[in-house]
C-alpha cells in the first residue's frame, strides 16, 4: 500500500472504529471522563504493578482516569499464572484459561466507568501460533479495541496474519536497547510494516524514544495516523534513567500540546516507571503534570 492509500485507510477504517469506541465510553453519563482539552489521558496498568488488577480498577477510579491499556502481567497474576513459571507452564495456562475470566475483568473495568482500550500482550519469537491467536481472543474478551506488544521485529508477519483475521490493530512498542530484533528506531517500525497490512501499527513510548536519541514530537507529527497509543513517561537522553515528569529530556508537554492542537485522537497513556513512593500519589503527580501541560 502506498502512503496516501495507507492514510486514507486508517482514517476511514481502523482508527475510526477505535475512536468511536473511545468516544462512546467517555461521553456516557456513567463513565469517567479523562479527556483534557480534547486529549485522551489514560494509564498503562503496568504503572500499578505493585497491586492486583482489582486494585488497578480502584486506583484508576480514585484518580479519575477513564481509559486503561491493560498489562498482561495483571491478568496472568490474578488468574493463577506467574512470571516465574517455566515457559511451558505459562504457555499451557494461556491456552487453557477460560475466556470468561477475561470477560469478567473487562466488565469490572466497564462497571467502574473505565474503558479497556488496549490489551498489552507481548508477542515473542518462541510463541506458538496458538499463543499468538490466544492474545487476540483475550483482547476481544476484555472488550479491547487494539493490542499493544513488546514484540520482536521478526514476528510482524506472523502477527499480521491474526491481526487481519480478527481485524484488530497491533501497536508495536519500542524500547531503547538497539537490539537487532527489538523495536527501537523509526527504521524498525518501517521494517515491521513493510509487506504487511495496515493492522500492524505503532505504540510509541516517548520516553524510550527520547532515550534512544529520537525526536518524539517530530515523529508523531508525521506518523500520527499509524500510532494506536502513546506511553507517556520521562527519561534522560543517551539511554538515561526514568525520571519524574519534568525532570528528564522527553518533550511531554510538547507532545501533549501537539495532540491537543492538531486534534489527534491518540490515547496518551501515563506509565509511572521511575523510582518513587506511593503508586497512587505518583500517578496523581503524573496526571496533574499532563493536565497542566494541556491547559497551558
Amino acid at each position: 500500500m502506498n502512503q496516501v492509500t495507507r492514510r486514507d485507510f486508517l482514517r476511514t477504517s481502523a482508527i475510526g472504529v477505535a475512536s468511536a469506541s473511545v468516544e462512546r465510553t467517555l461521553h456516557g453519563h456513567d463513565k469517567i471522563n479523562s479527556r483534557v482539552r480534547g486529549v485522551l489521558l489514560g494509564a498503562q496498568s503496568y504503572s500499578f504493578r505493585d497491586r492486583d488488577v482489582y486494585q488497578v480498577v480502584e486506583g484508576m477510579s480514585e484518580l479519575g482516569i477513564g481509559l486503561v491499556e491493560l498489562w498482561q502481567g495483571h491478568m496472568e497474576d490474578v488468574h493463577g499464572s506467574s512470571k516465574g513459571e517455566p515457559r511451558e507452564d505459562l504457555r499451557r495456562w494461556r491456552m487453557n484459561v477460560p475466556l470468561e475470566n477475561f470477560e469478567a475483568i473487562g466488565q469490572r473495568f466497564h462497571g467502574a466507568g473505565i474503558n479497556v482500550y488496549a490489551y498489552n500482550y507481548s508477542f515473542r519469537g518462541d510463541m506458538t501460533d496458538g499463543e499468538i491467536e490466544r492474545g487476540f481472543e483475550m483482547a476481544q474478551a476484555l472488550g479491547a479495541n487494539v493490542i499493544t506488544a513488546s514484540a520482536n521485529v521478526s514476528m510482524a508477519s506472523r502477527i499480521d496474519r491474526f491481526a487481519r483475521r480478527y481485524q484488530m490493530r497491533v501497536g508495536m512498542h519500542n524500547h531503547s536497547s538497539f537490539d537487532c530484533n527489538e523495536f527501537t528506531s523509526p527504521a524498525d517500525f518501517d521494517l515491521a510494516m513493510l509487506g504487511n497490512s495496515d493492522y500492524i501499527a505503532i505504540n510509541l513510548d516517548i520516553g524510550h524514544f527520547t532515550a534512544a536519541g529520537f525526536d518524539a514530537w517530530d515523529y508523531i507529527s508525521r506518523r500520527y495516523d499509524e500510532i494506536v497509543a502513546l506511553h507517556i513517561k520521562d527519561r534522560k537522553r543517551d539511554d538515561g534513567e526514568n525520571s519524574p515528569f519534568g525532570e528528564g529530556d522527553t518533550p511531554i508537554i510538547e507532545v501533549l500540546q501537539l495532540l491537543r492542537d492538531e486534534k489527534l485522537v491518540i490515547p496518551a497513556n501515563i506509565e509511572y516507571e521511575y523510582k518513587g513512593g506511593d503508586t497512587i500519589e505518583e500517578m496523581r503527580r503524573c496526571l496533574a503534570y499532563c493536565e497542566t501541560a494541556l491547559k497551558g
